[in-house]
């Protein structure tokens, strides 16, 4: 063979073993987006930007280490879709940049929970707590003149959690993107746990069913826009916030292990990161 000839061979086997490596690199870059269900709000230990109140044990740096994935966390709590492509204002060291910036066309795996602060999560649960374990103040409160104003938030936050999606591809179009749902914070049945969580019995069928609404929801998105849905609710089912501290994934009104009120603490991070690390491997 011509030396002319060796080099082309060596410039041709060179390109071919790039063209495969490139994608294997690819698989090994993670990026997780997502609010606080994401990002562990009080769990130790609290990492930069601290206004996010966000975990270096949080379901994602859980599986990043039990896969040796090279892991980008952006996650913040309070974030909404708005967030993806938005500076996200948080104190005292905010702005945490918009989230989608950490996605590039390296990245490999993508995993996406979004959507609670978009129907405000954090007012229901304000304006569904009672003082009493008496009545249906939530219902009175969201459902009035043939309306129920929360199922009307989570229909709006369809297309705003479709769009967030399309976004993941259009940045990253090599990436496995996996959207993961909220777990339970009520028992999946039954009655609740008034005042540990303090949301009357009567309340309970109508906020647990919000939920399940807002995962199916994220579950349609995900399935319309090529994404896969990781579970944690169902996982979730007898580790919610009625439970003791030793078996729940999700704290009550007042925590006892070291997580936010009615968030996930390190067992429910587990939880999530044992599913995606099988979904993943």
């Amino acid at each position: 063979m011509t030396v002319r000839g060796r080099a082309l061979l060596f410039l041709l086997t060179t390109m071919l073993v790039l063209a495969l490596a490139a994608p294997a690199w690819a698989a090994r870059q993670y990026v997780s987006l997502g609010d606080s269900y994401a990002a562990g709000p009080l769990i130790p230990l609290q990492v930069p930007p601290f206004g996010c109140l966000k975990s270096n044990n949080n379901y994602a740096n859980l599986t990043a280490r039990n896969l040796g994935l090279a892991l980008t966390d952006p996650s913040c709590s309070g974030a909404e879709t708005e967030d993806m492509t938005s500076p996200q204002s948080v104190d005292p060291d905010g702005p945490n940049p918009p989230q989608f910036d950490s996605l590039s066309k390296k990245t490999g795996i993508v995993t996406l929970q979004i959507g609670g602060n978009d129907i405000g999560f954090s007012g229901i649960a304000r304006d569904c707590t009672s003082t009493t374990n008496e009545g249906t103040p939530c219902q009175d409160r969201y459902v009035h003149d043939g309306r129920d104003e929360i199922s009307e938030r989570i229909q709006a936050t369809g297309p705003k959690v479709a769009a967030v999606l399309q976004g993941i591809r259009a940045r990253s179009p090599r990436a496995r993107v996996l959207v993961v749902n909220y777990a339970a914070i009520l028992p999946d049945e039954g009655p609740g746990c008034w005042p540990q969580i303090p949301i009357t019995d009567a309340d309970v069928p109508y906020v647990r069913a919000k939920q399940k609404e807002l995962n199916a929801m994220m579950a349609q998105q995900a399935a319309a826009n090529g994404a896969e849905l990781v579970d944690w609710y169902t996982a979730s089912i007898g580790h919610d916030a009625c439970r003791p501290p030793v078996i729940r994934w999700v704290e009550p009104a007042v925590p006892v292990n070291a997580a936010a009120p009615l968030h996930p603490n390190l067992g429910g991070m587990i939880g999530a990161s044992e599913l995606l690390t099988a979904a993943l491997r």
